[in-house]
């Protein structure tokens, strides 16, 4: 199964760790230092440019969407 995360960006169902929210993950600071390692270690791949809602982590990659969690988590469940 694949998940659409919006524009051209599809990932295998596999290799997803957890799909979060952007507002309410980012409050706390474990997850801002591991986002920005991330970005640092260059595994981070915007979808788009526009405001991000959720960020979804494989086992490879974090990838920040402008699509909200309930809509991935939904997506992810067909």
């Amino acid at each position: 199964m694949y998940l659409h995360l919006g524009e051209d960006t599809v990932i295998t169902h596999e290799g997803i760790i957890g799909i979060f929210d952007m507002d309410t993950s980012t409050v706390n600071k474990a997850t801002r230092d591991y986002l920005a390692r991330a970005e640092r270690e260059g595994r981070v791949k915007y979808v788009n440019y526009d405001l991000p809602k959720s960020f979804v982590v494989t086992d490879h990659k974090v990838y920040v969407s402008p699509i909200n969690t309930g809509t991935l988590q939904k997506r992810a469940k067909m």
